[in-house]
């Protein structure tokens, strides 16, 4: 099989559609008809159904669409080697992103960047945490920005500030909530994002530390949203510091005095692109972003990890 073949296949499985992946690819339809039945000839597999609406991969197509992004991803990272040994960094990169860009400081980060690696290219792709760690693992990201604990072995990462979480409620909820014990609390409705989120992994790991669990949740996949919702008096939720005692001084909310929740900001990779001439590009230049106002320090080794104690005083936002 060529990697051409592969990249068809790629393209198809995203778009749903011969003459889209096409255009995509700059070739004709019946060429990208043609490479897909090439590949599944030589695979001896089916990788799509084909229907009025489009192309629909089949179970094996999906399993080997996880292999296929490896593989491309393979390949580039192999050309990347190869002009880093001539002097340049040169290349694509699909970056992950959790919520707001100042957060993470994503307009820094981009334009020392481009200013230090002018032939890299960055895509940007908003993700909450738990699918953007599952794109990374998978291939799909070539790095993200997280938060929560890195619990799979193959991805490593740079830690980029300490973050702590506090339950907040209406204002008009103070004296039920600020006191309130966990059973109380937990029967409040809850406005959490979905399952697969760090914000939602943090809530429900500190009702299983407390022998609780919300009777009542509402699911919602912005931080605007949840803050929406809570200051309109629909629920309660968590919002990370600066931003919960922004809104408690505006008196938008109120907290609980018994929760503070820890967490991490990352920026992961898996630990095989660890020495990739791009990865360690981008690990240095976050190191120069967060250094001035955070003092990150490096852990060993250096490559992997550069923690910041100093106190971020930018507003947080998770997803």
């Amino acid at each position: 099989m060529e990697l051409y073949q592969l990249r068809t296949f790629a393209a198809v499985a995203e778009t749903g559609h011969l003459t889209r992946a096409a255009d995509r690819l700059h070739v004709s339809q019946p060429a990208v008809s043609a490479q897909i039945k090439a590949l599944e000839e030589e695979l001896d597999v089916r990788l799509f159904e084909r229907g009025p609406a489009g192309m629909t991969l089949t179970r094996a197509g999906t399993r080997l669409l996880e292999q296929t992004a490896k593989v491309l991803s393979a390949a580039e990272e192999l050309r990347n080697v190869a002009k880093a040994l001539k002097g340049e960094i040169v290349g694509r990169l699909r970056i992950g992103t959790i919520g707001a860009p100042e957060f993470i400081r994503l307009g820094e980060f981009s334009s020392r960047t481009v200013e230090r690696f002018p032939l890299l290219e960055l895509e940007f792709h908003a993700e909450v945490s738990g699918a953007a760690l599952e794109a990374v693992r998978n291939g799909t990201f070539d790095a993200s920005f997280y938060v929560g604990e890195i619990v799979h072995p193959n991805v490593v990462g740079m830690r980029l500030r300490e973050m702590t979480f506090r339950v907040v409620a209406p204002p008009a909820w103070a004296a039920r909530v600020q006191h309130a014990d966990w059973p109380t609390l937990a029967a409040m409705p809850w406005i959490l994002m979905p399952t697969i989120s760090t914000h939602s992994q943090l809530a429900r790991t500190m009702f299983r530390e407390h022998g609780v669990e919300p009777t009542h949740v509402i699911e919602a996949d912005q931080e605007s949203l949840i803050t929406n919702l809570v200051v309109s008096g629909v629920g309660v939720s968590l919002l990370p510091d600066p931003l919960a005692l922004d809104l408690q001084t505006a008196g938008q909310v109120c907290i609980s005095e018994r929760t503070l929740t820890p967490a991490t900001l990352w920026f992961i990779y898996l630990r095989e692109r660890a020495n990739d001439p791009l990865i360690k590009g981008l690990v240095e230049v976050l190191g120069e972003t967060w250094a001035p106002a955070g003092g990150a320090k490096s852990d060993a080794p250096p490559t992997l990890r550069a923690k910041s104690d100093a106190g971020d005083h930018s507003r947080s936002t998770v997803s």
